[in-house]
């Protein structure tokens, strides 16, 4: 008869450690895509008006910005001189039913502004993410640009949800 050998009781215990490691870090490592890495400035907002499907005038702390949506790309409806895009005028009408004179909750991106100087962030309205329910709908694809990709995967995971069900533009465009 053989005797195997048992693990001491130190190797046993760094293993817990490292278990219990994995397990509360889960989801809060750099890699991790669906949970800012830290806490991002959150600002209060009332939307003035709503450009398209994508972006919106809000007034922020008395001053009038213009807020892109983070991670979201709604087909144009507003290009001067030339024709909106399939469902374009939908996302836009959709947006303004979500937003339109609402105060909203802003949560900005690492990177705050864009090229275009438009200032970055995830939009709420109460409970509602709006960025992810115009996703959820299927009036966006998704746009993930970093360094703002917290919640990619969640708005891929939506996207494909969307389009395997026809919903929005993925039926009709």
């Amino acid at each position: 008869m053989s005797l195997r050998r048992l693990p001491s009781l130190g190797s046993i215990a760094v293993l817990a450690i490292a278990i219990a490691l994995l397990v509360t870090s889960r989801g809060d490592d750099v890699g991790s895509s669906d949970k800012p890495r830290r806490p991002a400035p959150r600002l209060e907002a009332v939307v003035l008006d709503v450009v398209d499907g994508d972006t919106a005038r809000m007034d922020v702390a008395g001053r009038e910005e213009s807020v892109r949506y983070i991670g979201i790309d709604t087909p144009e409806s507003a290009i001067p001189g030339e024709a909106p895009e399939c469902y374009g005028k939908r996302a836009a009408r959709l947006n303004r039913a979500l937003v339109g004179g609402e105060e909203v909750t802003l949560v900005l991106g690492d990177e705050r502004r864009d090229r275009y100087g438009r200032l970055l962030a995830y939009v709420h309205t109460g409970e509602l993410f709006v960025n992810a329910e115009i996703v959820r709908r299927g009036y966006a694809r998704t746009l993930a640009i970093a360094p703002n990709t917290g919640f990619a995967e969640r708005f891929a995971r939506l996207q494909q949800a969307a389009a395997n069900a026809g919903r929005g533009l993925w039926g009709a465009c």
